[in-house]
């Protein structure tokens, strides 16, 4: 977590240097975790080709003894396990069965909340940030998105046109609606300054306005 935001943009730098030196006409990129998703919309608005952000896709909740169990059982059961309330192998039963599969984290955290930000922001098929990883849906997504990207490419639609102040806004109320994670202060920024320059003040201001009303 040292290099959590380098990482963001690392990633940002290899898509855009593969981008350029094969000189691509279109990009579907695919993401599933904090950091890749806004460093696949950097990407894209640096390189400005018709592009298409598919998202991974969350984890599904697993089950032990009938019930649903995700990550924030395992949160609370190392809490329980701290104080004594459940043994070793009570807190190894929930740790084995929060994660059933693939997907991101099951749970507001910042993939959730950047997946459904880009799609608010109009750059993800509708659909894409609360479809299941392992969903059939999703394969089907995918194939979408590649047609999606033909078509605008054959219209001229490129990422600036569509990264405008207005879809800026539409990914901060998802954000604020949702209870989101504030991590989308840090992108946010990052996205508008890689899209357009003059994006990057407003979208600050109003990213700082909302924030302040939250309670502390």
């Amino acid at each position: 977590m040292f290099f959590s935001l380098p990482s963001r943009e690392v990633i940002a730098d290899s898509i855009e240097t593969v981008m350029n030196a094969e000189r691509l006409d279109g990009l579907v990129a695919i993401g599933s975790c904090d950091k890749n998703t806004p460093a696949c919309l950097m990407a894209m608005g640096r390189i400005n080709v018709p592009s298409v952000y598919v998202y991974g896709g969350t984890i599904q909740p697993g089950k032990l003894h009938g019930k649903d169990v995700d990550i924030v059982s395992a949160f609370e059961a190392v809490g329980q396990h701290q104080v004594g309330k459940i043994t070793d192998e009570e807190l190894h039963e929930v740790e084995c069965s929060a994660c059933p599969g693939a997907g991101a984290c099951g749970g507001m955290y910042t993939a959730n909340t950047m997946a459904s930000a880009v799609e608010a922001m109009g750059m993800s098929l509708p659909g894409s940030s609360s479809t299941p990883a392992i969903a059939g849906a999703k394969e089907d997504e995918a194939k979408r998105a590649g047609e999606a990207v033909n078509l605008l490419l054959e219209k001229g639609i490129y990422p600036r046109d569509i990264m405008t102040k207005e879809a800026f806004e539409n990914a901060i109320t998802v954000v604020m609606a949702l209870g989101g994670s504030t991590n989308a202060f840090l992108h946010l920024i990052a996205m508008a300054h890689a899209s357009m320059w003059t994006l990057i003040m407003t979208t600050l201001s109003v990213c700082v306005k909302t924030f302040l009303t939250l309670p502390i």
